[in-house]
């Protein structure tokens, strides 16, 4: 009856010795949920930092990389068009009022850059926003144009 008492003892320090084990895994488990939290915010903080709002004291080079842009796309322009100017007459016919609406965006977007040159502390935020709204519809007019000719106008 000693020994059993004692088995019986024995067992339960045990079982109640496995308890704070338990807690050990809850508590690592929330210490790595933590922690992957923490390192998604940090990577979302890398990105945020990585997109660049560009601060009225950032202008000029908001500017300057705005300017860019609409070269690099005025240029791809010109090869759409250099494209479509080989195509047969229905493939130009169809592809020309698609150019000229990516060349009135691109004449838009300039009138943008006009207006944020002269903007000021006060109106940078909305004139930023204008310029890159209307530089992300150019790129995706142009994107979608683009498209059109591979499909309709062999390389």
């Amino acid at each position: 009856m000693k020994h059993t008492t004692l088995a019986i003892l024995a067992f339960a320090v045990f079982a109640v010795g496995c308890k704070p084990s338990e807690e050990k895994v809850a508590a690592n488990n929330r210490e790595a949920t933590v922690g992957q939290i923490d390192k998604v915010a940090k990577e979302a903080k890398d990105v945020a930092q990585d997109m660049k709002d560009y601060a009225y004291a950032q202008k000029a080079e908001f500017l300057a990389l705005s300017e860019t842009q609409i070269a690099e796309i005025n240029k791809d322009l010109e090869k759409l068009s250099t494209k479509v100017e080989s195509a047969n007459d229905a493939a130009k016919a169809e592809a020309k009022p698609k150019l000229e609406a990516l060349r009135m965006q691109v004449d838009k977007l300039n009138k943008q850059l006009d207006v944020a040159k002269a903007a000021t502390e006060s109106t940078w935020s909305d004139v930023k926003s204008g310029v890159r709204k209307g530089y992300g519809e150019l790129k995706d007019g142009f994107q979608q144009a683009r498209q059109w000719v591979s499909d309709k106008i062999a390389p």
